[in-house]
């Protein structure tokens, strides 16, 4: 078996892999480096020389081959190798008639815990939606507590609207869901010093992300200052390498690998180990649909150390859309797909432009200067 075409679609904010090999099978992936989508499928254009006529299960020297072609780095390089990688697991296991956790070691649980991302901002709107979460199955939830105008308010009155959203998150749900708080890297250290304490009360399973990701040794440092609150980090992290830093620097916490970022299938189960590694617990990210989900959800079945996967409701949006799940959400679990690959089917023909993320790329948070609020 040889790989005979590599396909790479862009669909609005939506970026997929289709791989053809010479004995019929489609391997299927996507990227997430949802920003840059054009940028990453010419990325993968230049991946083509390499991979026409190759032996699609040698994922392991693929992943390297690729990732080590240019003496470049970054989001876009690694979403392109994602993409590839996940592709070639999904021939692999399309191959030998397995789903690709059984490639992996096999299953370590019999279901996928997870837990919802609210779209909601302010006390009212995300206690509303925390609540039908929970009627619906959930046991997790996922929010941002900050105010709207966050960049303009005073340091006391961030701390105070940020708690009470929170506050009114946990008073409705009760103690028997976890709150999973996102920050969206809207922070400056300092700031972060002075909210994530203030959260303690409410015992989130954890915060994430609370400030830019530029520097991993600042986030680990936050990490180190977070006063017992568990933290996580990592959505927008490539590497193992970088994930070592954060661990040994940070210390046991959540780690946030985006399969479709952070090198596919082939990288994230060594994010995964490296995280076992030291004490430190999975919650992939995940918001850019069911093929996506897919693919975590094959990690999550066959590594120790996975807590809850994130799931977005574009997921129950996109059910029958170009990327369809051979597994339905059952409440707030998946069951483990039993179908070969990724249990994945995907349809790009007359499919029309995604929008993934729901907003402008060039749509970004000012303050009231007119500054970017993100500049921190």
């Amino acid at each position: 078996m040889e790989i005979t075409a590599v396909e790479s679609v862009v669909l609005g904010d939506a970026h997929f892999v289709q791989v053809h090999t010479s004995d019929g099978l489609v391997g299927v992936g996507q990227s997430a480096c949802w920003g840059y989508p054009t940028a990453v499928h010419a990325v993968v254009e230049a991946f083509r020389p390499h991979l026409l006529g190759a032996d699609p299960t040698r994922i392991e020297h693929h992943w390297h081959h690729l990732y080590r072609m240019g003496p470049f780095r970054g989001s876009v390089l690694s979403a392109a190798v994602s993409a590839v990688d996940l592709a070639l697991w999904d021939l692999l296991g399309k191959r030998l008639g397995v789903p690709v956790w059984q490639l992996l070691g096999g299953r370590v649980r019999d279901r996928i815990r997870l837990h919802l991302l609210l779209p909601g901002t302010g006390p009212e709107a995300l206690a509303a939606q925390a609540a039908a979460a929970v009627a619906d199955g959930f046991t997790a939830v996922k929010f941002d507590p900050l105010p709207a105008d966050y960049a303009d308010l005073s340091l006391a009155r961030l701390v105070t609207a940020t708690e009470a959203t929170t506050a009114a998150v946990r008073d409705t749900v009760g103690t028997d869901v976890d709150l999973l708080i996102e920050l969206h890297r809207k922070l400056t250290p300092l700031q972060a010093e002075a909210v994530v304490p203030a959260l303690a009360r409410h015992l989130p399973l954890l915060v994430e992300d609370p400030i830019q990701i530029d520097s991993v040794s600042s986030q680990a440092d936050v990490a180190r200052r977070a006063a017992g609150v568990p933290m996580a980090n990592g959505e927008r992290l490539h590497s193992i390498w970088e994930f070592k830093e954060l661990l040994a620097q940070g210390g046991a916490q959540y780690v946030r690998p985006d399969l479709g970022l952070a090198g596919g299938i082939s990288h994230a189960r060594k994010i995964a180990a490296l995280a076992e590694a030291h004490h430190a617990a999975v919650v992939s990210h995940n918001c850019l649909g069911p093929l996506l989900t897919m693919a975590s959800v094959q990690l999550d079945a066959a590594i120790p150390n996975f807590v809850v996967q994130e799931y977005s409701p574009l997921d129950d949006q996109l059910a029958d859309g170009p990327a369809r799940a051979c597994v339905r959400r059952q409440g707030g679990f998946l069951p483990v797909p039993q179908e070969p690959g990724l249990g994945v089917t995907l349809d790009l023909t007359g499919a029309a432009p995604l929008d993934l993320t729901g907003r402008p790329l060039t749509r970004i948070p000012l303050r009231a200067d007119g500054s970017v609020a993100y500049a921190v």
